[in-house]
C-alpha cells in the first residue's frame, strides 16, 4: 500500500505547477473558487458575485 502524500509535498506540487487556492482571492480561478466554495458549503457566486453572472437576469450582479 503506498503512503499519503505529506502535507508539504502537496504544496510543494501545488506551487510547481504555478497554482495556489490564493490564486481564487486575486482574480478569477473558478477550479479553485469551485474547491473554496464547496468546502464553505455555499455557491461561489455567493463569495465573488461580481465574478459570476446572475442566473435570471443574464447580467452581472
Amino acid at each position: 500500500m503506498k503512503n499519503d502524500w505529506h502535507p508539504a509535498e502537496i504544496i510543494a506540487a501545488i506551487r510547481k505547477k504555478g497554482s495556489t487556492l490564493g490564486n481564487a482571492l486575486s482574480r478569477r480561478w473558478p477550479k479553485g473558487e469551485k474547491i473554496i466554495a464547496d468546502y464553505l458549503g455555499v455557491d461561489a457566486s455567493v463569495i465573488w458575485p461580481s465574478r459570476y453572472k446572475d442566473k435570471n437576469k443574464g447580467t452581472k450582479y
